[in-house]
């Protein structure tokens, strides 16, 4: 007997083909990918290869530039870049010249940790020349569009840029002073990320929340990045009273921000809490800082993994999980692996953090913590590397919501 109706399932819709135009149409979709693929293979490097790292730039020197200027600036940049479009309606960096970006990091990583005088050449031509084209063509879009407004984030970018060439000079030469500039840029670095998370924060929970009214931190935020300003400023002058008293300025009133924004508020949102605690960790870093710069010895490097780890990792794995599925066209909902990678770094930061005290258990705690944030960043790598390399989900023109104040 012949059935009488026959019932068909869809199949669902096959994703679309990677896409190189799609790639390379903002500057978050490179730089996210290269930052975060990094992240965890600089880490393996370090601490399980650490005998592949050949001079000038070897060590921890080699660790600590390519944690801040490898990972977190490249993560900073490609934020920049893409916000860069809608503060000033001009696409900053696309296509050809956002190719050459992604060329010029792959040189810079590629040379340091080759190593040898002309590896070390190119790379630090390579990654200085990154820089440059990322300041210039942020300052190239907010001329144009006279955003007064966002004229200091080329600044902030040209300075950045401008402390990594002093600490790889130092690194050259063998300088003494190699860790200051390291130390100067972090806090250039904990300046733009200051400037970006009191930014976003409070306009990613307004928006997710409803009901919720959060004060956007303008005058205070003008405050800290002042503050910011003059640590960095005192650092470089051997001012070391002042630029404590300017740390523990910004970090008091990262915590002061983080508690007017309603933390409770969001304690069910993923999306939302990460970027709390990675703000809120910025500010504790901060006055680890200022306790280190008054000349109170803390355990070795506590304020540096405080900011690093606690401050940027922890925002940048809640924002590059935010920010990427904006704009991608795709629901601000996360699933299981990206929730499981917000805990991997947290664990990270926790056991790195433990593994600064000496005990029997700090070896066994630093490679612990190196596995959770590869795994953290492997899943990262795993749920948006195939979604960064094709177009959006909603076929729209791609676009960033966020506004600065």
């Amino acid at each position: 007997m012949q059935p009488l109706l026959q019932l068909h399932e869809p199949r669902p819709a096959a994703p679309p083909a990677p896409d190189l135009r799609a790639f390379l149409s903002l500057g978050f979709r490179p730089l996210y990918l290269a930052g975060a693929a990094w992240a965890a293979a600089s880490v393996a490097v370090w601490i399980f290869a650490p005998q592949w790292l050949q001079p000038p730039l070897a060590g921890v020197a080699w660790h600590a530039h390519e944690m801040l200027w490898g990972f977190v600036a490249t993560i900073a940049v490609g934020f920049l870049l893409t916000a860069g479009a809608a503060w000033t309606g001009f696409n900053p960096l696309q296509g050809g010249p956002l190719a050459l970006a992604g060329v010029l990091w792959l040189l810079a990583r590629l040379g340091f940790l080759v190593g040898g005088t002309a590896g070390f050449a190119v790379a630090a031509a390579a990654e200085l020349a990154l820089f440059l084209l990322a300041a210039v063509a942020m300052a190239r879009v907010v001329i144009r569009s006279r955003n007064r407004r966002n004229y200091g984030v080329p600044v902030l970018m040209l300075a950045l840029a401008a402390a990594d060439a002093a600490f790889l000079a130092a690194a050259y030469a063998g300088d003494a002073r190699l860790m200051q500039f390291f130390e100067g840029g972090l806090l250039v670095m904990a300046v733009i990320a200051l400037l970006i998370a009191r930014r976003v924060i409070p306009f990613f929970a307004m928006r997710a929340v409803p009901g919720l009214q959060i004060p956007m931190h303008v005058r205070s935020g003008q405050a800290q990045v002042a503050a910011g300003v003059v640590a960095v400023t005192a650092l470089l002058l051997g001012q070391r009273w002042l630029q404590a008293g300017a740390l523990a300025a910004a970090g008091v009133l990262a915590l002061a921000q983080v508690l007017a924004w309603r933390p409770l508020a969001v304690r069910h949102k993923p999306l939302l809490w990460i970027l709390y605690a990675g703000y809120a960790g910025l500010g504790l870093g901060l006055l680890a800082a200022a306790v280190q710069a008054a000349g109170v010895e803390l355990r070795s490097a506590v304020h540096v993994h405080l900011i690093a780890m606690a401050g940027f990792s922890v925002l940048i794995i809640g924002m590059v999980t935010r920010t990427a599925l904006g704009h991608l066209g795709r629901a601000l909902e996360v699933d299981r692996s990206m929730v499981a990678s917000y805990a991997l770094v947290l664990a990270a930061v926790a056991l790195r953090l433990a593994a600064l005290w000496p005990s029997a258990l700090s070896a066994a705690a630093l490679q612990a913590s190196a596995l959770a944030w590869i795994a953290a960043f492997g899943l990262y790598l795993w749920r948006f590397a195939p979604w960064l390399v094709r177009p959006r989900a909603d076929a729209a023109r791609p676009v960033i919501a966020v506004r600065p104040q």
